[in-house]
Formats: C-alpha cells, sequence, structure tokens
C-alpha cells in the first residue's frame, strides 16, 4: 500500500506506464480528476486552475497571490486521494504537492525528443517543426512553474525517487520495475505515515478554504486540531480577520479546535503561549 507519483512531459508515454502500472497493482489512477474537484468544490472556473499549473505566475499575481490560492485549491483536492492510499497521479506537481509524505515513490519518466516529436506528429497532424517547438515550450512552462512556485527545477532529479528512461526501456519494464521498488518496506504506509497523510490534508484543505481571506497563513494540524500562525510576509492581521478565520477554519468538517498565532505587531509576554485559543 502507498502512492505513486508520475511526473512527465507532454507525449513521454508517462500516462501509458500510470495506467497500467495502476492496473498491475490495483491502485486508484488519477490526473486530471483533481481539476474537476477543485473546481466544483472551491467554485473556481477549470480554465483558471489550468493556468495555475501550467504557466509561471507574473509579477502582478504573486503579488497578488493569486496562482498560489489556485494551487492550494488543487493541493487539497489531490490530498483527498491521498488519505484513501493505493494511489498513482500523473497529473502535474504531484512530487511538489505531497512533499513530507514518507510513502510516497516519486518517479520522473523520460522520452527521447525525436521520438516525443514523432508522437504530437501523429496526433496532431503537425510538421515536426511545429511539434518540436511547442514540445520544448512546455517543458520550458513546466519548468519555469516549478522555478517560481516552489524555488526547484521540475528537471532536477533530487525531486524524485527514480528517474526512467522510456527508449531503451519499455512501458511494460517500466511498470515491472515500479512495482516491484513500491513494494519495498519503505514504501508501506504505517499508522505513523498515515497519520501524516490524514493532518496534512485537513490542514491543507483548511489553507485552502481561508485562502481567499489571507492566502500566505501557514496552517498544521494534529488530529482534529488546527494551528493557524502569520506567514512572513503577512502584515498585522485585524480583529474582524481573525474572526473570519476562526469562524470559517471552525465550521470545516474535521476540524474540532483551532489555535491562531498572535498577530504580528501585538505586544506580548515570554510568558505567552504563542497560540491564542479561538475555537
Amino acid at each position: 500500500m502507498a502512492i505513486i507519483t508520475i511526473s512527465r512531459g507532454s507525449y513521454s508515454r508517462g500516462k501509458e506506464v500510470a495506467e497500467k502500472l495502476a492496473e498491475k497493482l490495483g491502485y486508484a489512477c488519477i490526473s486530471r480528476d483533481i481539476l474537476l474537484e477543485a473546481s466544483d468544490e472551491f467554485n473556481i472556473p477549470e480554465i483558471k486552475l489550468i493556468r495555475a499549473l501550467h504557466d509561471a505566475p507574473s509579477v502582478l499575481e504573486r503579488f497578488r497571490h493569486g496562482k498560489e490560492r489556485y494551487v492550494s485549491y488543487l493541493r487539497s483536492a489531490l490530498l483527498q486521494h491521498a488519505k484513501k492510499d493505493n494511489l498513482v497521479y500523473h497529473g502535474l506537481a504531484g512530487h511538489y504537492f505531497l512533499r513530507g509524505i514518507p510513502h510516497v515513490l516519486k518517479v520522473r519518466i523520460l522520452a527521447d525528443i525525436e521520438d516525443r516529436v514523432a508522437e504530437e506528429v501523429k496526433r496532431e497532424g503537425i510538421s515536426a517543426e511545429k511539434a518540436r517547438y511547442i514540445l520544448l515550450k512546455d517543458d520550458e512552462e513546466r519548468r519555469r512553474w516549478g522555478l517560481q512556485v516552489y524555488g526547484t527545477d521540475t528537471w532536477d532529479s533530487r525531486l524524485y525517487d527514480m528517474v526512467l528512461n522510456i527508449k531503451a526501456l519499455t512501458v511494460t519494464d517500466a511498470v515491472e520495475i515500479l512495482s516491484s521498488v513500491v513494494a519495498k518496506p519503505c514504501f508501506r504506509t504505517t499508522p505513523e505515515a498515515q497519520k501524516t497523510v490524514d493532518d496534512l490534508a485537513l490542514a491543507t484543505r483548511v489553507k485552502a478554504t481561508l485562502a481567499r481571506i489571507a492566502p500566505k497563513l501557514v496552517v498544521t494540524a494534529n488530529d482534529s486540531t488546527v494551528f493557524i500562525r502569520n506567514g512572513e510576509e503577512i502584515p498585522t492581521l485585524s480583529e474582524d480577520v481573525i474572526a473570519e478565520i476562526k469562524t470559517t477554519a471552525a465550521g470545516i468538517d474535521g476540524v474540532e479546535t483551532v489555535y491562531t498565532e498572535v498577530p504580528e505587531g501585538r505586544p506580548q509576554s515570554d510568558h505567552v503561549n504563542p497560540f491564542h485559543n479561538i475555537g
């Protein structure tokens, strides 16, 4: 029992690897599903979520935290699936969204650029020159997105447990290798690992729900208790905002107690608990 994320470029056969691997293991296989679910739950047009995952944020968007809000919605949707375990995810940013979970096998699938060009030419009926331009542009956009949103290059092999090149290896070879690796004890879901997922899923859902109020809040959870504090870039929060955070967070399914850190700028004694109970 584990979670597998497969990062891939267009026409790299990563989708095929993911689907066949999920079938072999008896796991759920998801990708675009989280776009539809996040769009429905948070009432955001799907096109905005797609752009949030494909386009690097502009200076103005970074200032307004626009894409940051949308990314939090997508991450929340994916973590709801991760709670159920036995999952293969081959959409964008899985290796970012599921950071901190010990039983996630993070995989990068590579393919030869000429093979990718040939596949796009066949499927889209375009010239090889145009296909190459589209593929390289898409690769660069994803790379820029990772650098600007998470500060890491999606091509950095250190993000992954394994990098497989679908060239000499076939899709079947890749499936056999990955099914063998994920059976290793380090990728088994222990009770402690499951709690990590459950806490992260709840914290992420709270953060996503609060994103319209203050997108830079830092949220953590321990069972049904949620801790909310100011991020470094957040100015002092007003009492009205604190009250709105309290009401909103407390109303989320699974939350029983909410603590918020004293807003920046408010003087506090060394003996004061850094969290103020608003639950």
